[in-house]
Protein backbone atom coordinates (compact mmCIF):
# COMPACT_ATOMS: atom_id res chain seq x y z
CA UNK A 1 0.00 0.00 0.00
CA UNK A 2 1.43 3.36 -1.05
CA UNK A 3 2.08 5.64 1.95
CA UNK A 4 0.18 8.90 2.06
CA UNK A 5 1.18 12.32 3.31
CA UNK A 6 -0.48 13.35 6.58
CA UNK A 7 0.47 16.95 5.87
CA UNK A 8 -1.26 16.93 2.48
CA UNK A 9 -4.35 15.27 3.93
CA UNK A 10 -4.65 17.89 6.64
CA UNK A 11 -4.26 20.67 4.10
CA UNK A 12 -6.83 19.07 1.78
CA UNK A 13 -9.40 18.69 4.56
CA UNK A 14 -8.66 22.22 5.74
CA UNK A 15 -9.11 23.58 2.21
CA UNK A 16 -12.37 21.70 1.66
CA UNK A 17 -13.79 22.71 5.05
CA UNK A 18 -12.71 26.34 4.62
CA UNK A 19 -14.03 26.42 1.05
CA UNK A 20 -17.42 25.13 2.22
CA UNK A 21 -17.56 27.61 5.09
CA UNK A 22 -16.32 30.33 2.74
CA UNK A 23 -19.05 29.56 0.24
CA UNK A 24 -21.67 29.82 2.97
CA UNK A 25 -20.09 33.07 4.17
CA UNK A 26 -20.04 34.48 0.64
CA UNK A 27 -23.72 33.68 0.15
CA UNK A 28 -24.52 35.43 3.40
CA UNK A 29 -22.24 38.34 2.39
CA UNK A 30 -24.02 38.59 -0.97
CA UNK A 31 -27.41 38.82 0.72
CA UNK A 32 -26.09 41.38 3.19
CA UNK A 33 -24.49 43.38 0.36
CA UNK A 34 -27.79 43.47 -1.51
CA UNK A 35 -29.60 44.62 1.64
CA UNK A 36 -26.97 47.26 2.29
CA UNK A 37 -27.02 48.54 -1.31
CA UNK A 38 -30.83 48.58 -1.27
CA UNK A 39 -30.92 50.44 2.02
CA UNK A 40 -28.55 53.10 0.69
CA UNK A 41 -30.57 53.37 -2.54
CA UNK A 42 -33.86 53.65 -0.65
CA UNK A 43 -32.56 56.49 1.53
CA UNK A 44 -31.44 58.37 -1.57
CA UNK A 45 -34.80 57.77 -3.26
CA UNK A 46 -36.70 59.06 -0.21
CA UNK A 47 -34.42 62.09 0.01
CA UNK A 48 -35.00 62.89 -3.65
CA UNK A 49 -38.80 62.44 -3.26
CA UNK A 50 -38.85 64.71 -0.19
CA UNK A 51 -36.91 67.40 -2.08
CA UNK A 52 -39.51 67.29 -4.90
CA UNK A 53 -42.45 67.22 -2.46
CA UNK A 54 -41.21 70.41 -0.80
CA UNK A 55 -41.53 72.21 -4.15
CA UNK A 56 -45.21 71.29 -4.69
CA UNK A 57 -47.42 74.35 -4.10
CA UNK A 58 -50.99 75.56 -4.69
CA UNK A 59 -51.49 77.97 -7.61
CA UNK A 60 -53.97 80.90 -7.74
CA UNK A 61 -56.69 78.68 -9.18
CA UNK A 62 -56.45 76.29 -6.26
CA UNK A 63 -54.64 73.63 -8.27
CA UNK A 64 -51.19 72.14 -7.73
CA UNK A 65 -48.01 73.19 -9.43
CA UNK A 66 -44.48 71.88 -9.21
CA UNK A 67 -41.27 73.86 -9.46
CA UNK A 68 -39.06 70.81 -10.02
CA UNK A 69 -35.61 71.17 -8.38
CA UNK A 70 -33.27 69.32 -10.70
CA UNK A 71 -30.74 69.09 -7.85
CA UNK A 72 -33.07 66.51 -6.31
CA UNK A 73 -32.51 64.26 -9.30
CA UNK A 74 -28.76 64.87 -9.43
CA UNK A 75 -28.34 63.05 -6.11
CA UNK A 76 -29.48 59.86 -7.89
CA UNK A 77 -26.72 60.01 -10.52
CA UNK A 78 -23.81 57.58 -10.05
CA UNK A 79 -20.70 56.25 -11.74
CA UNK A 80 -22.82 53.34 -12.96
CA UNK A 81 -24.80 55.83 -15.08
CA UNK A 82 -28.14 54.85 -13.59
CA UNK A 83 -31.28 56.13 -15.28
CA UNK A 84 -33.61 58.31 -13.19
CA UNK A 85 -37.39 58.50 -13.50
CA UNK A 86 -39.99 60.56 -11.60
CA UNK A 87 -43.59 61.64 -11.62
CA UNK A 88 -45.85 63.81 -9.50
CA UNK A 89 -49.59 63.13 -9.21
CA UNK A 90 -52.35 65.22 -7.71
CA UNK A 91 -55.48 63.98 -6.01
CA UNK A 92 -57.42 61.09 -7.56
CA UNK A 93 -54.48 60.12 -9.74
CA UNK A 94 -54.29 63.48 -11.52
CA UNK A 95 -50.94 63.48 -13.35
CA UNK A 96 -48.93 66.66 -12.89
CA UNK A 97 -45.46 66.12 -14.35
CA UNK A 98 -42.73 63.58 -15.07
CA UNK A 99 -42.90 60.14 -16.69
CA UNK A 100 -46.56 59.33 -17.00
CA UNK A 101 -45.89 55.63 -17.72
CA UNK A 102 -43.94 55.22 -14.46
CA UNK A 103 -45.87 52.94 -12.07
CA UNK A 104 -47.11 54.47 -8.80
CA UNK A 105 -46.82 52.35 -5.65
CA UNK A 106 -49.81 52.35 -3.27
CA UNK A 107 -48.61 54.14 -0.14
CA UNK A 108 -50.34 55.15 3.12
CA UNK A 109 -51.13 58.79 3.78
CA UNK A 110 -48.03 60.58 4.95
CA UNK A 111 -45.95 57.44 4.34
CA UNK A 112 -43.67 55.96 1.71
CA UNK A 113 -43.79 52.69 -0.29
CA UNK A 114 -40.94 50.93 -2.10
CA UNK A 115 -41.16 48.49 -4.98
CA UNK A 116 -38.92 46.68 -7.47
CA UNK A 117 -40.10 46.59 -11.03
CA UNK A 118 -39.27 47.63 -14.55
CA UNK A 119 -39.68 50.69 -16.67
CA UNK A 120 -39.60 49.55 -20.24
CA UNK A 121 -36.67 47.14 -20.46
CA UNK A 122 -34.86 48.67 -17.49
CA UNK A 123 -35.05 47.16 -14.02
CA UNK A 124 -35.80 49.83 -11.42
CA UNK A 125 -36.27 50.45 -7.71
CA UNK A 126 -38.98 53.05 -6.97
CA UNK A 127 -40.27 54.95 -3.94
CA UNK A 128 -43.69 56.61 -3.74
CA UNK A 129 -44.15 59.38 -1.12
CA UNK A 130 -47.66 60.50 -0.06
CA UNK A 131 -47.96 64.11 1.17
CA UNK A 132 -50.56 66.90 1.57
CA UNK A 133 -50.40 70.60 0.86
CA UNK A 134 -52.78 73.11 2.59
CA UNK A 135 -54.70 75.84 0.83
CA UNK A 136 -55.87 77.39 4.10
CA UNK A 137 -59.35 76.01 3.69
CA UNK A 138 -58.51 72.43 2.87
CA UNK A 139 -55.62 70.01 2.29
CA UNK A 140 -54.80 68.56 -1.09
CA UNK A 141 -53.13 65.15 -1.24
CA UNK A 142 -50.44 64.39 -3.80
CA UNK A 143 -47.80 61.72 -4.43
CA UNK A 144 -44.22 61.86 -5.60
CA UNK A 145 -42.71 58.78 -7.22
CA UNK A 146 -38.97 58.58 -7.85
CA UNK A 147 -37.20 55.59 -9.44
CA UNK A 148 -33.73 54.69 -10.59
CA UNK A 149 -32.21 51.74 -12.41
CA UNK A 150 -30.41 49.15 -10.29
CA UNK A 151 -26.97 49.27 -11.89
CA UNK A 152 -25.31 51.10 -8.99
CA UNK A 153 -26.93 48.87 -6.42
CA UNK A 154 -25.72 45.68 -8.17
CA UNK A 155 -22.28 47.19 -8.66
CA UNK A 156 -22.01 48.00 -4.95
CA UNK A 157 -23.11 44.48 -3.99
CA UNK A 158 -20.52 42.95 -6.35
CA UNK A 159 -17.79 45.17 -4.95
CA UNK A 160 -18.61 44.09 -1.39
CA UNK A 161 -18.70 40.45 -2.46
CA UNK A 162 -15.39 40.63 -4.31
CA UNK A 163 -13.64 42.29 -1.37
CA UNK A 164 -15.03 39.62 1.00
CA UNK A 165 -13.93 36.82 -1.35
CA UNK A 166 -10.44 38.31 -1.59
CA UNK A 167 -10.13 38.56 2.19
CA UNK A 168 -11.36 34.97 2.56
CA UNK A 169 -8.86 33.70 -0.03
CA UNK A 170 -6.00 35.46 1.79
CA UNK A 171 -7.26 33.94 5.05
CA UNK A 172 -7.32 30.41 3.55
CA UNK A 173 -3.80 30.75 2.15
CA UNK A 174 -2.54 32.15 5.45
CA UNK A 175 -4.11 29.36 7.48
CA UNK A 176 -2.77 26.76 5.02
CA UNK A 177 0.74 28.13 5.48
CA UNK A 178 0.37 28.12 9.25
CA UNK A 179 -0.97 24.54 9.22
CA UNK A 180 1.89 23.42 6.95
CA UNK A 181 4.45 24.79 9.41
CA UNK A 182 2.49 23.57 12.46
CA UNK A 183 2.12 20.02 11.09
CA UNK A 184 5.82 19.91 10.22
CA UNK A 185 6.71 20.89 13.79
CA UNK A 186 4.07 18.55 15.27
CA UNK A 187 5.41 15.56 13.32
CA UNK A 188 8.98 16.02 14.52
CA UNK A 189 8.40 13.80 17.61
CA UNK A 190 7.40 10.97 15.22
CA UNK A 191 10.59 11.53 13.24
CA UNK A 192 12.62 11.39 16.46
CA UNK A 193 10.75 8.25 17.53
CA UNK A 194 11.51 6.62 14.19
CA UNK A 195 15.17 7.58 14.48
CA UNK A 196 15.39 6.12 18.01
CA UNK A 197 13.91 2.80 16.86
CA UNK A 198 16.08 2.73 13.70
CA UNK A 199 19.24 3.15 15.79
CA UNK A 200 18.40 0.12 17.93
CA UNK A 201 20.27 -3.12 17.38
CA UNK A 202 18.11 -6.14 16.45
CA UNK A 203 18.46 -7.68 19.92
CA UNK A 204 17.70 -4.45 21.81
CA UNK A 205 14.06 -4.86 22.82
CA UNK A 206 13.99 -2.42 25.71
CA UNK A 207 11.03 -0.09 26.07
CA UNK A 208 11.23 3.00 23.91
CA UNK A 209 11.56 6.25 25.86
CA UNK A 210 11.10 9.46 23.91
CA UNK A 211 9.71 12.94 24.51
CA UNK A 212 6.42 12.60 22.67
CA UNK A 213 3.09 14.46 22.88
CA UNK A 214 0.00 12.88 24.43
CA UNK A 215 -1.44 12.03 21.01
CA UNK A 216 1.59 9.83 20.25
CA UNK A 217 1.71 8.23 23.70
CA UNK A 218 -0.70 5.47 22.63
CA UNK A 219 1.61 4.61 19.71
CA UNK A 220 4.65 4.46 22.02
CA UNK A 221 2.74 2.23 24.47
CA UNK A 222 1.73 -0.08 21.60
CA UNK A 223 5.35 -0.29 20.38
CA UNK A 224 6.61 -1.06 23.88
CA UNK A 225 3.90 -3.67 24.39
CA UNK A 226 4.86 -5.30 21.09
CA UNK A 227 8.55 -5.27 22.07
CA UNK A 228 7.76 -6.94 25.38
CA UNK A 229 5.74 -9.66 23.63
CA UNK A 230 8.50 -10.11 21.06
CA UNK A 231 11.10 -10.34 23.83
CA UNK A 232 9.01 -13.01 25.57
CA UNK A 233 8.67 -14.95 22.32
CA UNK A 234 12.42 -14.79 21.63
CA UNK A 235 13.19 -15.74 25.22
CA UNK A 236 10.85 -18.71 24.91
CA UNK A 237 12.59 -19.75 21.70
CA UNK A 238 16.00 -19.47 23.36
CA UNK A 239 14.81 -21.51 26.32
CA UNK A 240 13.28 -24.13 24.09
CA UNK A 241 16.39 -24.52 21.92
CA UNK A 242 18.66 -24.49 24.97
CA UNK A 243 16.63 -27.14 26.78
CA UNK A 244 16.26 -29.24 23.65
CA UNK A 245 19.96 -29.25 22.93
CA UNK A 246 20.79 -30.07 26.53
CA UNK A 247 18.11 -32.63 27.32
CA UNK A 248 18.23 -34.53 24.01
CA UNK A 249 22.01 -34.74 23.76
CA UNK A 250 22.40 -37.61 26.24
CA UNK A 251 19.70 -39.99 24.90
CA UNK A 252 20.75 -39.40 21.30
CA UNK A 253 24.37 -40.12 22.22
CA UNK A 254 23.21 -43.35 23.86
CA UNK A 255 21.31 -44.32 20.70
CA UNK A 256 24.40 -43.71 18.54
CA UNK A 257 26.56 -45.76 20.91
CA UNK A 258 24.13 -48.67 20.97
CA UNK A 259 23.79 -48.65 17.18
CA UNK A 260 27.55 -48.87 16.94
CA UNK A 261 27.53 -51.77 19.40
CA UNK A 262 24.84 -53.56 17.37
CA UNK A 263 27.08 -53.40 14.30
CA UNK A 264 29.94 -55.00 16.27
CA UNK A 265 27.81 -57.51 18.16
CA UNK A 266 29.13 -61.04 17.86
CA UNK A 267 26.15 -62.82 19.34
CA UNK A 268 22.36 -62.42 19.17
CA UNK A 269 22.29 -61.73 22.92
CA UNK A 270 24.64 -58.75 22.54
CA UNK A 271 22.54 -57.44 19.64
CA UNK A 272 19.32 -57.76 21.67
CA UNK A 273 20.87 -56.03 24.69
CA UNK A 274 22.13 -53.13 22.59
CA UNK A 275 18.75 -52.88 20.84
CA UNK A 276 16.89 -52.73 24.17
CA UNK A 277 19.17 -49.97 25.42
CA UNK A 278 18.68 -48.04 22.19
CA UNK A 279 14.88 -48.35 22.50
CA UNK A 280 15.06 -47.18 26.11
CA UNK A 281 17.11 -44.17 25.07
CA UNK A 282 14.63 -43.34 22.30
CA UNK A 283 11.71 -43.59 24.73
CA UNK A 284 13.60 -41.30 27.08
CA UNK A 285 14.16 -38.81 24.26
CA UNK A 286 10.48 -38.99 23.36
CA UNK A 287 9.46 -38.18 26.94
CA UNK A 288 11.91 -35.30 27.11
CA UNK A 289 10.67 -33.92 23.81
CA UNK A 290 7.06 -34.08 25.03
CA UNK A 291 8.04 -32.15 28.15
CA UNK A 292 9.93 -29.60 26.08
CA UNK A 293 6.86 -29.03 23.95
CA UNK A 294 4.78 -28.46 27.09
CA UNK A 295 7.44 -26.05 28.32
CA UNK A 296 7.27 -24.18 25.01
CA UNK A 297 3.50 -23.96 25.38
CA UNK A 298 3.90 -22.49 28.86
CA UNK A 299 6.34 -19.93 27.44
CA UNK A 300 3.87 -19.00 24.71
CA UNK A 301 1.06 -18.64 27.26
CA UNK A 302 3.07 -16.35 29.55
CA UNK A 303 1.33 -12.99 29.66
CA UNK A 304 -1.43 -14.20 27.34
CA UNK A 305 -3.19 -17.03 29.16
CA UNK A 306 -6.80 -16.38 30.08
CA UNK A 307 -7.15 -17.42 33.70
CA UNK A 308 -10.54 -18.37 35.05
CA UNK A 309 -11.90 -19.62 38.36
CA UNK A 310 -11.61 -23.43 38.35
CA UNK A 311 -12.51 -26.12 40.84
CA UNK A 312 -9.08 -27.69 41.33
CA UNK A 313 -10.65 -30.49 43.37
CA UNK A 314 -12.46 -31.76 40.27
CA UNK A 315 -9.22 -31.63 38.25
CA UNK A 316 -7.27 -33.37 41.02
CA UNK A 317 -9.81 -36.20 41.44
CA UNK A 318 -10.10 -36.81 37.69
CA UNK A 319 -6.34 -36.88 37.07
CA UNK A 320 -5.70 -39.02 40.15
CA UNK A 321 -8.18 -41.58 38.89
CA UNK A 322 -6.45 -41.61 35.49
CA UNK A 323 -3.02 -42.20 37.09
CA UNK A 324 -4.13 -45.06 39.37
CA UNK A 325 -3.37 -47.82 36.80
CA UNK A 326 0.15 -46.46 36.27
CA UNK A 327 0.69 -46.25 40.03
CA UNK A 328 -0.54 -49.83 40.56
CA UNK A 329 1.85 -51.00 37.86
CA UNK A 330 4.72 -49.53 39.93
CA UNK A 331 3.37 -51.04 43.18
CA UNK A 332 2.31 -47.61 44.53
CA UNK A 333 -0.83 -46.77 46.47
CA UNK A 334 -2.27 -43.57 44.93
CA UNK A 335 -5.28 -41.74 46.40
CA UNK A 336 -6.98 -38.40 47.05
CA UNK A 337 -8.05 -36.65 50.23
CA UNK A 338 -9.11 -33.16 51.23
CA UNK A 339 -11.75 -30.55 50.40
CA UNK A 340 -14.85 -31.21 48.33
CA UNK A 341 -14.47 -27.97 46.38
CA UNK A 342 -11.79 -25.29 46.06
CA UNK A 343 -11.62 -22.50 43.48
CA UNK A 344 -8.41 -21.08 42.04
CA UNK A 345 -7.53 -18.88 39.07
CA UNK A 346 -5.99 -21.20 36.48
CA UNK A 347 -6.12 -22.47 32.90
CA UNK A 348 -7.62 -26.01 32.68
CA UNK A 349 -5.07 -27.69 30.39
CA UNK A 350 -2.02 -26.18 32.09
CA UNK A 351 -3.40 -26.99 35.56
CA UNK A 352 -3.80 -30.62 34.52
CA UNK A 353 -0.24 -30.59 33.15
CA UNK A 354 1.08 -29.20 36.44
CA UNK A 355 -0.56 -31.95 38.50
CA UNK A 356 0.37 -34.64 35.98
CA UNK A 357 4.06 -33.70 36.28
CA UNK A 358 3.91 -33.89 40.07
CA UNK A 359 2.17 -37.29 40.01
CA UNK A 360 4.52 -38.68 37.34
CA UNK A 361 7.56 -37.68 39.39
CA UNK A 362 6.09 -39.08 42.61
CA UNK A 363 5.23 -42.42 40.96
CA UNK A 364 8.64 -42.61 39.26
CA UNK A 365 10.76 -41.79 42.32
CA UNK A 366 8.77 -42.90 45.40
CA UNK A 367 9.58 -46.57 44.85
CA UNK A 368 7.56 -49.77 45.04
CA UNK A 369 5.35 -50.03 48.11
CA UNK A 370 5.19 -46.27 48.61
CA UNK A 371 2.02 -44.25 49.23
CA UNK A 372 1.30 -41.15 47.11
CA UNK A 373 -1.45 -38.79 48.25
CA UNK A 374 -3.05 -35.96 46.29
CA UNK A 375 -4.51 -33.38 48.63
CA UNK A 376 -6.49 -30.14 48.21
CA UNK A 377 -6.90 -27.79 51.18
CA UNK A 378 -8.49 -24.38 51.77
CA UNK A 379 -5.71 -22.19 53.14
CA UNK A 380 -5.72 -18.68 54.57
CA UNK A 381 -4.53 -17.09 51.31
CA UNK A 382 -6.39 -19.42 48.96
CA UNK A 383 -6.55 -23.01 47.72
CA UNK A 384 -3.57 -25.35 48.28
CA UNK A 385 -2.71 -28.35 46.08
CA UNK A 386 -0.34 -30.95 47.55
CA UNK A 387 1.28 -34.14 46.26
CA UNK A 388 2.98 -36.14 49.03
CA UNK A 389 4.89 -39.43 48.97
CA UNK A 390 6.72 -41.44 51.61
CA UNK A 391 9.61 -42.40 49.35
CA UNK A 392 13.34 -41.60 49.71
CA UNK A 393 12.73 -37.85 49.71
CA UNK A 394 15.26 -35.08 49.08
CA UNK A 395 17.84 -33.44 51.27
CA UNK A 396 17.33 -29.72 52.12
CA UNK A 397 20.27 -28.84 49.86
CA UNK A 398 18.80 -30.75 46.93
CA UNK A 399 15.34 -29.19 47.43
CA UNK A 400 16.81 -25.69 47.47
CA UNK A 401 18.92 -26.37 44.38
CA UNK A 402 15.94 -27.73 42.43
CA UNK A 403 13.78 -24.69 43.20
CA UNK A 404 16.47 -22.14 42.38
CA UNK A 405 18.00 -23.78 39.33
CA UNK A 406 14.67 -24.42 37.52
CA UNK A 407 15.34 -25.01 33.83
CA UNK A 408 19.08 -25.00 34.08
CA UNK A 409 19.07 -28.06 36.30
CA UNK A 410 20.79 -30.66 34.10
CA UNK A 411 20.12 -33.68 36.26
CA UNK A 412 17.85 -34.33 39.25
CA UNK A 413 19.06 -34.39 42.78
CA UNK A 414 17.66 -37.80 43.51
CA UNK A 415 18.22 -40.50 40.92
CA UNK A 416 16.95 -44.02 40.83
CA UNK A 417 18.46 -44.86 37.45
CA UNK A 418 19.92 -43.17 34.43
CA UNK A 419 16.49 -43.10 32.80
CA UNK A 420 14.85 -41.50 35.82
CA UNK A 421 17.38 -38.70 35.93
CA UNK A 422 15.95 -37.11 32.84
CA UNK A 423 12.53 -35.86 33.75
CA UNK A 424 12.63 -34.59 37.32
CA UNK A 425 14.47 -31.29 36.81
CA UNK A 426 12.63 -30.51 33.57
CA UNK A 427 9.27 -31.64 34.95
CA UNK A 428 9.76 -29.44 38.00
CA UNK A 429 10.69 -26.53 35.71
CA UNK A 430 7.38 -27.00 33.89
CA UNK A 431 5.50 -27.18 37.20
CA UNK A 432 7.26 -24.07 38.55
CA UNK A 433 6.58 -21.99 35.48
CA UNK A 434 2.92 -23.01 35.26
CA UNK A 435 2.55 -22.11 38.94
CA UNK A 436 4.17 -18.72 38.28
CA UNK A 437 1.76 -18.18 35.38
CA UNK A 438 -1.14 -18.74 37.81
CA UNK A 439 0.40 -16.45 40.43
CA UNK A 440 0.87 -19.50 42.69
CA UNK A 441 3.83 -20.38 44.93
CA UNK A 442 5.49 -23.80 44.86
CA UNK A 443 7.35 -25.34 47.82
CA UNK A 444 9.39 -28.54 48.24
CA UNK A 445 9.03 -29.80 51.81
CA UNK A 446 9.78 -33.02 53.68
CA UNK A 447 6.88 -35.44 53.92
CA UNK A 448 5.06 -36.69 57.01
CA UNK A 449 7.42 -37.39 59.93
CA UNK A 450 10.30 -36.10 57.82
CA UNK A 451 10.07 -38.94 55.28
CA UNK A 452 9.43 -38.59 51.58
CA UNK A 453 8.66 -35.41 49.65
CA UNK A 454 5.76 -32.95 49.86
CA UNK A 455 5.24 -30.63 46.88
CA UNK A 456 2.87 -27.79 47.84
CA UNK A 457 1.33 -25.34 45.34
CA UNK A 458 -0.41 -22.39 47.05
CA UNK A 459 -2.91 -20.50 44.86
CA UNK A 460 -4.14 -16.99 45.62
CA UNK A 461 -7.82 -16.40 46.26
CA UNK A 462 -9.91 -16.66 43.08
CA UNK A 463 -11.72 -13.36 42.54
CA UNK A 464 -15.07 -14.03 40.87
CA UNK A 465 -16.01 -11.33 38.33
Amino acid sequence: MKPYSLRRRLLLWLFLATALLGLIALLDTWREALRTAQSVSDRVLVGSALAIAERVTVDEAGGLEVDLPYSSLEMLTSTAQDKVFYRVDGPVGHFLTGYEDLAVNPAPAGGVAFADGAHGAVGIRSATLMREVSTGARSIAFSVTVAESTLARAQLARAILLRSALRLAVLILGVAGIVWVAVTLALRPLDRLGAIIAERSPDDLRSVTADTPQEVEALVLAINSFMRRLDLALEALRHFTGNASHQLRTPLAVVRTQLALIERSATPAQTAGATDKAKTALERAERVLAQLLVLARVDAATGAATLQPLDIVAVAKELTAEMVPLALGQGIDLGYEGAAEALALAEPVLLAELLKNLLTNAIAYAGSGAVVTVRVLIGVTGAVLEVEDNGPGLSPQHRARLLHSKREMPTPARALSADQETGFGLGLAITTEIAALFGAEIQLLPGNDGHGLLVRVSFPHAVLG
